[in-house]
């Protein structure tokens, strides 16, 4: 399936992802601002791609997700939280949280996705209260994390790191919990991972993951930092 090359001038004019590859980029081009990772998180695109290439937007069949109902903590998690190990806060270090997610090494990856402009481009949307970070501190140092984009009642994860511990694990299983009790619907998790799996995570198909999202494209989209 052809890969479409997306217009720089018209951040509006995504595919219809039916039409699109789902195991290969699905778009290319484009750009990285707020309004184009808005335009983009309504269809279900995200961008993924390395520092010397295109910008690659993907949409992938199946999809990998968590529905927050079907969340699964292990017992080794429990502790945890019974001991309040951490403590969690919400978009106080944005910025940082990328940076650190940037910078943790993953097998088989060279460099990172999470370019300068990729950077802005949340950080923009974090300004907007669009974009929002899960941050675990054991005393007062940030060591863990995670961020994404909330759009009416789906969260669409991006990225997460630990430095301590089933750090990022805290993080995950924190934000779960509060998203569902306050009625989100589904966490897009891109695609599979032992991680995510252990976790509740679960594949469907593109076209499910698109009927699960499509109501955000008719609410409108909430803007607050979380506290």
């Amino acid at each position: 399936m052809a890969i479409f090359r997306l217009d720089s001038r018209f951040p509006e004019l995504f595919p219809d992802p039916l039409l699109t590859s789902g195991n290969s980029p699905a778009c290319f081009g484009g750009g990285l601002s707020p309004e184009w990772l808005f335009n983009a998180y309504h269809l279900g695109y995200f961008p993924w791609f390395s520092e010397n290439e295109p910008i690659f937007w993907w949409h992938p069949d199946p999809r990998f997700v968590l529905f927050p109902s079907k969340l699964k903590v292990s017992k080794s998690m429990r502790p945890y939280f019974n001991q309040q190990k951490y403590t969690v806060r919400y978009d106080t270090q944005f910025r940082t949280v990328m940076n650190n997610c940037r910078e943790v090494y993953r097998d088989g990856q060279w460099g990172s996705w999470i370019t300068d402009e990729l950077v802005e481009g949340y950080v923009g949307l974090h300004e907007m209260g669009l974009a929002h970070s899960v941050e675990v501190y054991e005393d007062d140092e940030l060591v863990g994390g995670l961020y994404g984009m909330a759009l009416g009642k789906v969260f669409f994860g991006e990225s997460m790191f630990h430095h301590r511990p089933n750090a990022s694990k805290f993080a995950f299983i924190t934000l779960v919990r509060r998203l569902q009790s306050e009625g989100y619907r589904v966490i897009d998790c891109q695609q599979e991972t032992g991680h995510l799996k252990s976790l509740g995570g679960e594949a469907v198909s593109r076209r499910e993951f698109l009927d699960l999202i499509g109501p955000i494209r008719e609410e409108p989209a909430v803007r607050s930092k979380w506290s």
